[in-house]
Order: structure tokens, then sequence, then C-alpha cells
């Protein structure tokens, strides 16, 4: 007598937690399909940079990279206040002198240039090639790229991203209002951020009211604003060439080439 297994009825299936799993088999991307998110990727980084630059002729940046970093290490620091202190004001609340004063420690060829100032770049590479410390040759128009948009880091990716978005931001923008917005977003102390705030902390003023020498002290502090003061001796020992170059306007035209 044969014995036979009895009937599995549907009441008797076995718990889904029981049951052999089933694997579904993961499509791999087309090449189609990685084409159009690289072609994607691509409008975005060549078209977004416009979408954001150019409601800056009206306004001015709520925020930028580099405070929404330095929010995280003075957050992870247990730092107070956490978010870096800032106050935007217009062209007509900054002292001329400041003005002047930023160029002619960081930037005095800013109306010579298209952004990227291959002068300037030339003549750091020319000290380092003779043994002299590579110094940087960033413009004010990159240092307004660099705080807004970029990461930090020193990769090629980076370098190129950081002079197409300068290109832009000379396209979209006017010389004054480049300035405008790097006179209130630059860094002048730990968690101090705009030409209104750093007058206000370093000297108990406002911003308008500077002297050509606290406007001097407060463009030498630019380069390592966390580490140095304006009444320190690195920035006494920089206010002599600044205040040499505040003597005169910010040069708009090239000097006539030499006869030969």
């Amino acid at each position: 007598m044969t014995c036979r297994p009895p009937a599995r009825h549907d009441g008797d299936r076995l718990p889904p937690a029981l049951a052999a799993p089933t694997f579904r088999r993961v499509k791999r991307p087309t090449l189609r399909q990685v084409r159009r998110f690289l072609t994607i990727l691509v409008l975005v980084g060549v078209l977004g940079p416009f979408v954001l630059i150019l409601p800056l002729n009206l306004v001015q940046p709520f925020t930028t990279m580099v405070m929404l970093r330095r929010t995280g290490q003075r957050l992870a620091e247990g730092k107070r206040p956490i978010y870096p202190r800032r106050d935007v004001v217009g062209r007509d609340e900054i002292s001329a002198h400041l003005r002047r004063a930023v160029l002619a420690s960081e930037d005095d060829r800013f109306y010579l240039h298209f952004g990227l100032d291959f002068e300037e770049i030339e003549n750091a590479l020319e000290r380092a090639r003779r043994g002299r410390r590579l110094r940087g040759a960033s413009t004010i128009t990159q240092q307004v790229a660099k705080n807004l948009f970029l990461w930090e880091g020193r990769s090629f990716v980076r370098k190129g991203y950081e002079a197409y978005l300068t290109i832009v931001l000379e396209i979209c923008l006017s010389k004054e209002r480049i300035l405008d917005l790097y006179l209130n977003l630059a860094e002048w102390g730990d968690g101090v951020f705009g030409a209104e705030m750093a007058a206000r902390t370093h000297f108990k003023k406002s911003a308008k009211a500077l002297t050509r020498e606290e406007a001097a002290r407060l463009a030498a502090i630019l380069p390592a604003p966390r580490r140095w003061s304006p009444r320190g001796s690195i920035a006494s020992a920089r206010i002599g060439t600044i205040l040499g170059r505040m003597r005169y306007p910010a040069p708009k035209e090239a000097p006539p080439a030499p006869r030969r």
C-alpha cells in the first residue's frame, strides 16, 4: 500500500518568515541612462550658478558655505553662539577707507582683470621658482566664489570649478557689486563675518565710522582672520604696505606698455 503525503491546503502554507527567500535580479543602468544622468549633472553644474548668482544683483546671500562650516565647527567645540555673527549693510554704510584697504590688501588689480589675475599668478610662480614661499594669488572674485559655494580642498576638480564660478560672477555682477558681497561675507574673526560686525567687534563702532588706519588693520588680517588680531604684531607689520597703496585709488586702467 502506497502512502501519499497529505494534500496541502491554502491554510497550510508556511508563514513568510519561514518561506524560502526570493531574490530579484537588480538591473544595471544602461549606457543610455548613464549618459542621461551625466548630461543632467553637467547642465546643473553649468547653468545652476547663473540661477543662483543673478539674484545677487538685488539681494545679499543669507548664508555661505564658509559660515555653514564654521557653524558645524562651533557646534562641535561647544562655542556660543553656534551660528556666526553677521550684520549685512549697504554700500553707503561701509567706509570708503575699508573698500580701498581691502583691495590694497587682497587684490589691488581688482578692476584690471576678469576674475582671474594671470599676472599675479605668474608673479607667485616666479617667487616660488626663486625658492620663496608660494603665496596665494586668489582675487576678490575668487574668494567670493569659494566663500559662497565651495567645499574645502585643493583638488583639480575644485580649482577648475572655482575658476568657472569666478567667470560666472564676473559675467553676472558688476565689480562694485562683487566688492559689496565680499565685504558682507568675509570672515574677520572667530564667528565674525562681514564688515559691520568686524568693526563693532574689533573697534566698537560702525563700519561707516572706521578711520583709515582701522580699515587698514582690518584688511591686514584677512589672510588669517581667526589667528591674527587687528591690533596684533602681524597686522602692525602689514599695514605699512596697505596704507601706502591707499594713498592712490585702485587702478582701473592698465599702465601703458614701456616704449622700446
